[in-house]
Parts: structure tokens; C-alpha cells; sequence
């Protein structure tokens, strides 16, 4: 989706987390290096919680926001 939406202004932000049948284990070094190794040019940010009380606050306004009738893509 990258390679070919780019040019037209699409990012691709990945945020790493566990919390979704433990999938993110590693640390944030061994998720670089594994994004890295299937050449992934999307931004890679630190790893985070999206639920529960440690959620991260950008995930928890995105919660929030009503479907369809969010800021996102304005």
C-alpha cells in the first residue's frame, strides 16, 4: 500500500504493541530490525499500549472520535 500510495501524500504510521495476541514481544531495537529486514518504509514509532488505563493518549482520542464523523482524513 506504501509503494503505491506515497506519491499521492498517503503515510503509513506504525505504532508496535502487544496487546493484540502478543504479536510485538521483542524489544523496540528487534521490531526495527525485523521492519528493516522486509525493507518497510513506513514511519515505525515507539512501541505502546492502545488499551486499558496506559493507553496511549493519540490511540485513546482516536477511540473517542465517532465513526465517520471524525477529523481524520479532513
Amino acid at each position: 500500500m506504501h509503494a503505491t500510495y506515497a506519491e499521492r501524500g498517503l503515510r503509513i504510521l506504525g505504532f508496535p504493541c502487544n496487546q493484540f495476541g502478543k504479536q510485538e514481544p521483542g524489544t523496540e531495537a528487534n521490531i526495527k530490525e525485523f521492519a528493516k529486514s522486509y525493507n518497510a518504509e513506513f514511519d515505525l514509532f515507539s512501541k505502546i499500549d492502545v488499551n486499558g488505563e496506559g493507553a496511549h493518549p493519540l490511540w485513546k482520542w482516536m477511540k473517542e472520535q465517532p465513526k465517520g464523523k471524525g477529523t481524520l482524513g479532513k
